[in-house]
């Protein structure tokens, strides 16, 4: 159990850093101060609850199941929202994080690189939704914003025959090739830059610093594969435009 000591000290360090942050962001004035605060501040809540209930059901298959619908239905939202209206963007973004998600967990626990247990499922599972819906924001407001910079050429080809997929052709593969840019740097930087949490959180449990080092290479690969699948099949169903995009919030 965790002492009250350790709970106190932890939110006077997180405070802290909180502070330090949004006092950054208030001197340079920009836009949105507070959001990383708030965002600290929610991410703080939901995990305190998600702690007190994963630590009575992380061993319930159907527990855990439900737990990643939910992460699932939440990623996809958060997505879709950054994205446009939730109306128009949330059908395509559901589509290409499930092709992203089922596609790369289908391929870890399929050929046993890690071991088809409850407790790996909602640990891989959690880490991959959460990097899918990055994928998706990232691919997905790269396209918009490229289209919208970009107009005048698009319509160009539009006004020589193109379809509108053609149009923006080039501009889909910048839109993947900018989304990819995050996991592919963590990966190769791994180990000399930074030691990724769920490698480091194997080693606090226990598990042997090899052991630990074969997990979260697995889990870089999956997300790898996720981030791929999920901003091709997103910016290819946003692809076809006839009418300029609105800014993505």
């Amino acid at each position: 159990m965790i002492d009250a000591g350790t709970i106190t000290w932890t939110l006077v360090g997180v405070a802290a850093l909180v502070a330090l942050a949004t006092t950054v962001l208030l001197l340079s004035r920009a836009p949105s101060p507070w959001a990383p605060a708030l965002a600290v501040l929610r991410g703080t809540v939901q995990l305190a609850l998600i702690s007190l209930v994963l630590s009575g059901v992380i061993r319930d298959p159907l527990w855990i199941a439900a737990a990643l619908v939910v992460m699932f239905g939440v990623a996809t939202t958060t997505a879709a929202r950054r994205l446009g209206t939730l109306r128009s963007r949330f059908v395509p973004v559901v589509l290409a994080m499930a092709a992203g998600v089922v596609g790369a967990l289908g391929v870890v626990f399929l050929t046993g690189a890690i071991a088809f247990t409850p407790r790996y499922v909602l640990a891989v599972g959690g880490i991959v939704i959460g990097n899918a819906m990055t994928g998706a924001t990232l691919s997905g407001r790269r396209f918009v914003e490229l289209v919208d910079d970009r107009w005048e050429d698009v319509e160009g080809w539009l006004a020589l025959g193109a379809t509108p997929r053609q149009s923006t052709a080039e501009l889909v593969r910048r839109a993947i090739h900018a989304a990819m840019v995050p996991s592919t740097d963590q990966t190769r930087t791994t180990g000399l830059v930074t030691l990724p949490g769920a490698f480091v959180g194997a080693i606090f449990g226990g598990i042997s610093p090899l052991e630990a080092g074969r997990f979260q290479i697995v889990v870089l690969a999956a997300i790898i594969a996720a981030g791929a699948l999920v901003a091709t099949s997103l910016t290819r169903m946003l692809a076809p435009v006839r009418t300029r995009p609105a800014p993505a919030v």
